[in-house]
């Protein structure tokens, strides 16, 4: 009966996280779309700025870079947000295209700390009444499950083996 509980429980609990998936991939992909957005904005200020004075961008990072120690730091932060604004409109575009499935998938290897981090700091969770949540929730539950019931088996063992040494003595 305890072994029952046990395996429901941990059921219970596996579909509970497991159904997450698709709303934290949805979420991390919103807020994927504005992080490129608002880095586009910059480079393309950027690329306007060096338009202005007749300079490519190239030409305007390596003019920015001989301007003293605030130009090549400034250079250097312009480089790196411009190469972020690339992996990430590349990764927006990935997962884009991606239906739910191949999404959370995606998600799962996303490599931006930042934006995982801020993610998973602001995520709500939500009920899953989608087809992909569904699929979710039970995958998580049976996957749960049979560790539950792994769990109890182990300890059942255990102490089935504490029990004879007892006797024994």
């Amino acid at each position: 009966m305890i072994t029952r509980a046990v395996v429901l429980a941990a059921g219970i609990l596996g579909a509970a996280g497991g159904s997450q998936a698709p709303e934290f991939s949805q979420q991390y992909v919103q807020r994927l779309g504005g992080a490129v957005e608002e880095l586009q904005r910059f480079v393309t200020a950027f690329d306007a700025d060096a338009a202005s004075v007749g300079l490519s961008r190239q030409a305007a990072l390596q003019e920015l870079a001989q301007g003293g120690s605030l130009g090549r730091a400034r250079a250097e932060s312009m480089r790196s947000t411009m190469a972020r604004e690339a992996r990430l409109s590349a990764t927006l575009e990935a997962v884009t295209g991606a239906g739910p499935f191949m999404r959370s998938y995606a998600v799962a290897k996303m490599s931006d700390p930042a934006l995982l981090s801020a993610t998973w700091a602001h995520y709500q969770p939500a009920l899953p009444l989608t087809f992909p949540g569904v699929i979710f929730a039970g995958g998580g539950f049976v996957l749960s499950g049979i560790a539950g019931a792994i769990l109890v088996g182990c300890l059942r063992l255990l102490l089935g083996r504490r029990k004879r040494t007892d006797r024994a003595a």
